[in-house]
């Protein structure tokens, strides 16, 4: 397993797990799940969260175009095959 950890200005993170059949990505968005949109187009995830007075987006590349997405206590979970 590698890991890769990424830190936004606002101390959000995000993560990528790469195992032997799949990768997994995982961002803690410190948001109510009814609060964020995701978007998987081909190899792009475009995450949008309205957080009441603000609205944000950001888009990020994925290691493959085969992804699934979870949601649960503000924790944004993607995951795909190698």
């Amino acid at each position: 397993m590698s890991q890769q950890l990424f830190e936004g200005r606002d101390d959000r993170f995000l993560r990528r797990y790469d195992y032997d059949d799949q990768w997994v990505v995982a961002a803690d968005l410190r948001v109510s799940d009814e609060a964020v949109d995701v978007d998987i187009v081909g190899q792009t995830a475009i995450v949008v969260v309205d957080a009441g007075d603000r609205l944000f987006e950001t888009e990020f590349e994925l290691p493959g175009s085969d992804a699934q997405v979870f949601m649960k206590n503000g924790v944004l979970t993607i995951t795909g095959s190698q």
